[in-house]
């Protein structure tokens, strides 16, 4: 089961966060409300979160039960070649601070896991960090609870999210919170075990999604929903960065997936989708792609304006990126697919 309108919405999310990555002084950063929301666009890696759970369930539901080896050897094979190759392209700017430590803890996703070293070499590999611990996870959820249909994972999914988010609020309220560029972010923000309720809420919705399927047009409580989103992060200040925002993502992405209107017309055109399917390229690359263009045009780079280099920036990131994604990341998938590991 494959549900071709979703995939666009990963680029949106994924230009959310190269947007919020880049120079502070841009257009979008000049206007009181637009700039609050751009600000807040680091949600769009825990909008990556729930999905990825949902899409577990979708790809999966079908299976009686998931052998774990396949499993393992299918993900690695889906995320761990770009996750190298970005830290590949990260190495060669001048800003690698290369350390075989710091290698050696990236290349086995931990960094995530130790505050303090979360921003290390190719700093949005932390996500993936904690993408590992859900991919880790998933064949037991699925064994002995989804596959089983034992209902208790629904109230451990919602009372693991409901005391994510009183935690959540709470730390960053104390005398224990630090601020930003500190050690107590780092744990708040990046932790793993704080995003794990994102994963599994996100297996519900996939869930819910497939046993109660009903396909037909939900363009104006899609575009409602969506719009409700960006008025929450304008103008509700709460902490969203953990999973908050579930409460509107997930029935934006089962309507999303429900609906049968033009918004799924839309999303399902083939330069759209494949614009999604390049998102995990331009998402794990943005930031060495970024530093390499500074120096590939360094001579005229200062004297632009700031506008300018963004728009240079995209022209150069999306093309480049689909280029990883067809001659890296597909080619590098299939091999290691076919891999036999027994």
């Amino acid at each position: 089961m494959k549900i071709n309108q979703i995939t666009f919405t990963r680029f949106v999310a994924a230009m959310a966060i190269v947007i919020s990555h880049f120079n502070k002084d841009m257009f979008v950063y000049q206007t009181e409300y637009i700039a609050d929301l751009f600000l807040k666009a680091n949600v769009g890696v825990s909008y990556f979160f729930i999905l990825s759970g949902f899409i577990m369930i979708i790809a999966y539901h079908k299976k009686e039960r998931i052998d774990y080896l396949e499993y393992y050897k299918n993900r690695l094979a889906r995320i761990y070649p770009l996750y190298v190759f970005g830290l590949l392209l990260y190495l060669v700017t001048k800003y690698a601070n290369f350390s075989i430590a710091s290698t050696i803890v990236y290349l086995l996703g931990l960094q995530s896991w130790i505050p303090g070293k979360v921003m290390i070499l190719n700093f949005p590999g932390w996500s993936i960090s904690v993408e590992f611990l859900f991919y880790l996870m998933f064949p037991l959820l699925y064994n002995y609870f989804y596959s089983k249909k034992n209902k208790s994972i629904w109230v451990i999914a919602i009372l693991l999210w409901i005391v994510t988010q009183v935690f959540s609020h709470l730390y960053e309220a104390s005398s224990y919170y630090k601020g930003l560029h500190t050690k107590s972010q780092q744990f708040l923000y990046y932790f793993p075990l704080m995003h794990v309720s994102e994963f599994l809420v996100g297996n519900l919705a996939g869930i819910f999604c497939v046993h109660h399927f009903k396909q037909k047009n939900y363009d104006i409580p899609v575009i409602l929903l969506f719009s409700a989103i960006m008025l929450a992060l304008i103008f509700v200040p709460l902490f969203y960065h953990n999973g908050l925002m579930a409460v509107l993502f997930i029935p934006l992405i089962i309507l999303i997936s429900w609906n049968n209107g033009w918004v799924t017309k839309l999303f399902s055109l083939k330069p759209l989708e494949y614009l999604g399917e390049a998102s995990y390229a331009i998402y794990i690359t943005h930031i060495p792609v970024l530093y390499i263009l500074r120096e590939i045009i360094k001579w005229k780079w200062k004297t632009l304006d700031v506008d300018s280099k963004f728009w240079i920036y995209l022209a150069v990131l999306i093309p480049v990126s689909m280029l990883f994604y067809q001659f890296i990341e597909k080619p590098l998938r299939d091999y290691i697919k076919k891999i036999n590991i027994r």
